[in-house]
C-alpha cells in the first residue's frame, strides 16, 4: 500500500457475526484484551464469553450490535497500529453499515468506545420490543433492479407494511415489514423476475416504519449522550453524505432506524472523490463483496484477522 494512496474503511454491520469471530487475532492479543475489557465495564458483562459460546446468545439483537461493534473496533485499532508503524495517512472517509455506522463514529472521534457499546446495546433492546416476534420479516431480493422491488412492495402493501429497506449492490435489495406483506411481496418479486427471494433468518424488520417507536426512544436517550467532532468525515446511511453539526448526526441515526440504507449511493459518494481502496474492518467479507458488484475500480480488502492484516501489509 503507498502511503499517499487515498482510501476509506467500512464497517459491517449485524449479519457478520460469527462465534470465536475474534480468534484470529493472536499476534494482537493486547488490543483485543483492551477492547474486550472496556466492553465489559460499559455493559456489566463478559462479552467475550458471550462470542465464544455457541448457545445463540450472540444472535440476539441487543448482544449483537455491542459485540459487532467491538470486533469492529478491534480491528479499527489494530489498523490504526499499523498505520502509526508503517507511517500511513488516515483514511479519507469512513462509513458502516447499518449498526456498523456507530463502528465509524467511534472510528471518528464523534463517540466514545463506552458511550457507542451502550448506545448500541439500548437500541437493540429497543428495535427488539418494538416488534413483537413472529410479526416481522426480512427477505433478500435478488435479480431485480430498484425500481421493480420498491413498486412490488408498494403494491404488496395492501397485506401491511413492507419496503425496501437496503439497497445493497446492483441487483441486491433486501425489503422488510410484517411478515404478511413480506410474504406477498416475495410472491410479487419471483413473478416479476426475481432470481432469488430469500427469507432471512432475523426477528426485527430494520430500517422499516415498524422501527418508529424504536426510533423514538433512541431518540431520548440520545438527547444525554456527548458527540465530538468528527476527525475523519462519516458517510452516513440515510443521505450518502457527511454531516458536522452534532445535532444532525444525532438526527440522522434516528432516521435511520426506520429509512432505508442506502449503500450503493454511500459507496459511489466515496469513489467520486478518487478514493482507490477499501479496508473492511470487523468479521466477514460481507461488504468487500458488494463493493466488486458496485464499483471494481475500487479494490477492497477485508481485515479480521492476523492473516488478513499481514496480506494487506504485502500490498
Amino acid at each position: 500500500m503507498a502511503e499517499s494512496q487515498k482510501y476509506a474503511v467500512v464497517f459491517p454491520g449485524q449479519g457478520s457475526q460469527s462465534v470465536n469471530m475474534l480468534s484470529g487475532w493472536t499476534e494482537q492479543q493486547d488490543i483485543v484484551d483492551e477492547v474486550l475489557g472496556q466492553a465489559q465495564v460499559a455493559l456489566g458483562y463478559d462479552l467475550a464469553e458471550v462470542i465464544n459460546c455457541d448457545d445463540g446468545r450472540l444472535n440476539q439483537t441487543y448482544i449483537t450490535q455491542p459485540a459487532m461493534l467491538t470486533a469492529g473496533i478491534i480491528a479499527w485499532r489494530v489498523w490504526q497500529r499499523y498505520c502509526e508503524q508503517a507511517g500511513l495517512a488516515q483514511p479519507s472517509y469512513l462509513a458502516g453499515h447499518s449498526l456498523g455506522e456507530y463502528t465509524a463514529l467511534v472510528a471518528s472521534g464523534v463517540l466514545t468506545f463506552s458511550d457507542a457499546i451502550r448506545l448500541v446495546e439500548y437500541r437493540g433492546q429497543c428495535m427488539q420490543e418494538a416488534v413483537a416476534e413472529g410479526v416481522g420479516s426480512m427477505a433478500a431480493i435478488l435479480g431485480l433492479d430498484d425500481k421493480q422491488v420498491v413498486e412490488n412492495c408498494e403494491l404488496a402493501a395492501a397485506e401491511g407494511i413492507v419496503e425496501a429497506v437496503n439497497f445493497n449492490a446492483p441487483g441486491q435489495v433486501v425489503i422488510a415489514g410484517e411478515k404478511k406483506a413480506v410474504d406477498a411481496a416475495i410472491d410479487l418479486l419471483k413473478q416479476a423476475g426475481a432470481r432469488r427471494a430469500l427469507p432471512l433468518p432475523v426477528s426485527v424488520p430494520s430500517h422499516c416504519q415498524l422501527m418508529i417507536p424504536a426510533a423514538k426512544k433512541l431518540e431520548s436517550y440520545l438527547e444525554s449522550v456527548n458527540f465530538s467532532v468528527s476527525q475523519i468525515p462519516v458517510i452516513h446511511n440515510v443521505t450518502a453524505k457527511t454531516l458536522k453539526v452534532e445535532s444532525d448526526i444525532k438526527a440522522i441515526l434516528v432516521e435511520q432506524l426506520f429509512k432505508p440504507v442506502r449503500w450503493v449511493d454511500c459507496m459511489q459518494s466515496i469513489a467520486k472523490e478518487n478514493v482507490d481502496m477499501m479496508i473492511e474492518c470487523g468479521p466477514g467479507k460481507v461488504l468487500s463483496g458488494l463493493q466488486r458488484r458496485i464499483d471494481k475500480s475500487v479494490t477492497t480488502h477485508a481485515l479480521f484477522n492476523d492473516e488478513t492484516l499481514q496480506k494487506i501489509i504485502a500490498l
